[in-house]
């Protein structure tokens, strides 16, 4: 993918670029909105990552501005601080302190979306939790745990974007692509269902929270 990182300082855009190009993808790293729009206008880019907080940017108008100015948007994503709140549909998020993967999986697993026919891993494993996309199997400490379609899709999307908040938003998007008829409650109880089924408690070392008026968050404790 071709990306394009805008941080509150060229230093901090380095440091993803770095990340980003390691693992393959062009990456350019900007230290200003106004030098960004210009590339912009002249080259495609798949990706915007862009720090909310950097001077002179504000993400509503960088928004209003792709809507207005490209006839071909590319996916943005923000980094913001924990205390945020400002939100909106038409992005994604990723919350700081960044860990040293967290842009990486994020690009990935938007790469992945917008390639289906791109291979799949035989078995994704997180500590003592294994996921075969294939049969869509979960093992837990060596135990199968039965999953529907979904609870998979969802508790895979949970622990791939590990200690990173997910709007319901983005939820629906990637489990059951914005369908209209999805009530919130839907989303609640397969949630439920998940932390039920595979122990995500913190006497196992996981934590399945709500987090008020936004989504969820899966972080391992202890």
């Amino acid at each position: 993918m071709k990306i394009a990182v805008l941080k509150a300082t060229q230093a901090q855009a380095d440091v993803v670029c770095r990340t980003l190009s390691a693992a393959g993808h062009t990456c350019h790293a900007f230290d200003d909105i106004q030098a960004l729009f210009g590339q912009l206008r002249s080259q495609p880019f798949d990706l915007l990552v862009l720090d909310r907080h950097a001077p002179g940017l504000r993400g509503d108008e960088v928004l209003r501005l792709l809507r207005q100015n490209l006839a071909e948007r590319p996916h943005v994503l923000f980094t913001t601080n924990s205390g945020d709140t400002w939100n909106h549909a038409a992005t994604d998020w990723l919350v700081e302190p960044l860990s040293a993967g967290a842009p990486l999986a994020r690009v990935e697993m938007l790469l992945r979306s917008q390639n289906p026919s791109e291979p799949v891993a035989e078995r994704e494993v997180f500590g003592d939790y294994e996921f075969e996309p294939d049969s869509e199997r979960v093992f837990v400490r060596g135990n199968a745990v039965t999953l529907t379609h979904k609870e998979f899709e969802l508790a895979l999307l949970l622990f791939k974007q590990m200690s990173q908040p997910l709007s319901r938003t983005h939820i629906l998007d990637a489990i059951w692509k914005q369908g209209p008829d999805i009530s919130s409650r839907s989303m609640d109880t397969h949630v439920s269902m998940v932390r039920t089924k595979l122990g995500l408690r913190p006497e196992n070392g996981y934590r399945l929270m709500p987090i008020y008026g936004y989504g969820y968050r899966l972080d391992r404790i202890g």
